[in-house]
């Protein structure tokens, strides 16, 4: 190309000014974009750990391509992107912002801890994460921004009698917090890929090992999803004990919640078949919305 500039140029039909621009287009810089790392990233945006991790988890900071070892990299750009955000860095840490436990949320909700106690396990707030005490109990993360948008927007359930269909689940020990939270969870992971066997992984990541035989028969087909299932979210513990009571939390368990996730894994399933057969991807072997069923 560049020569082929050069002769009509000498004919008088370009520049040397013409050929230096066709070349700055036709010639890109190839050079590959700067990855940082989870933690240079975090502290060029001016949060914690914490805060970069729930940021990421919520898609505010969209990581790039990973690194061999498979932890996440972040491009300069995405960074100069959030950076370049209205009311940064004190909005993006206000979105971030979590409480734990009914206490602490139902300070932010305006509200007392029985109350708040109430309204979680029946469903109404949603958890964005967990921790397990040093008594081995689950302990709840919230959003505080989506608490108090919640009493902003909820006003008349904050006071008064709750209703019928409240009463009837907390007469019933029901609690939702699990459910909710597995729905938001996979949702959050299916939002941040469009590779259909990365799709179906995230869905059988919270299915019990014999729906995932059942809907996988094909064994090479297993590898495939449980090389691709995402690691454990950000705040599971390590210690044996604690990670065996988070782990539960991280399963589907009442039979509706499993046949949701059975369904849409069967769906994924075809999808990714199918595209394997058309395009040869993941060849070595013969999508759903923001929130899970709640």
């Amino acid at each position: 190309m560049k020569v082929q500039a050069l002769e009509r140029a000498s004919a008088g039909r370009q520049t040397p000014e013409d050929v230096c621009a066709e070349q700055s287009v036709a010639e890109p810089d190839a050079r590959p974009p700067e990855l940082l790392s989870g933690p240079r990233a975090a502290g060029e945006l001016g949060l914690r750990r914490g805060e970069f991790a729930r940021a990421v988890q919520l898609g505010l900071v969209r990581p790039g391509p990973r690194a061999a070892g498979g932890a996440a990299r972040f491009t300069r750009a995405e960074l100069d992107r959030v950076r370049a955000g209205e009311g940064y860095p004190g909005a993006l840490r206000e979105r971030v912002e979590t409480v734990a436990g009914a206490d602490a949320g139902a300070r932010a909700l305006g509200t007392g801890p029985s109350r708040f106690t109430r309204l979680a396990r029946c469903g109404h707030l949603t958890p964005v994460g967990y921790r397990i005490n040093r008594y081995r109990a689950v302990v709840w993360l919230y959003l505080a921004a989506e608490l108090r948008e919640f009493a902003a927007r909820e006003p008349g359930m904050l006071s008064g009698a709750a209703p019928p269909e409240d009463r009837e689940m907390m007469e019933a020990k029901a609690d939702l917090c699990p459910r909710r939270w597995r729905g938001r969870h996979v949702g959050l992971l299916l939002r941040r890929t469009a590779d259909p066997w990365e799709r179906a992984a995230v869905l059988a990541s919270v299915l019990p090992e014999q729906q995932v035989r059942q809907a996988v028969p094909d064994p090479a087909e297993r590898i495939v999803l449980a090389a691709l299932a995402p690691p454990p979210p950000y705040g599971h513990p390590q210690v044996p004990a604690a990670a065996a009571v988070a782990g539960r939390l991280l399963l589907a368990e009442p039979p509706d919640e499993v046949h949701w996730y059975r369904t849409s894994l069967d769906f994924a399933l075809t999808g990714a078949r199918g595209r394997r057969n058309s395009t040869g991807e993941r060849g070595q072997s013969n999508s759903t919305g923001e929130r899970g069923p709640t």
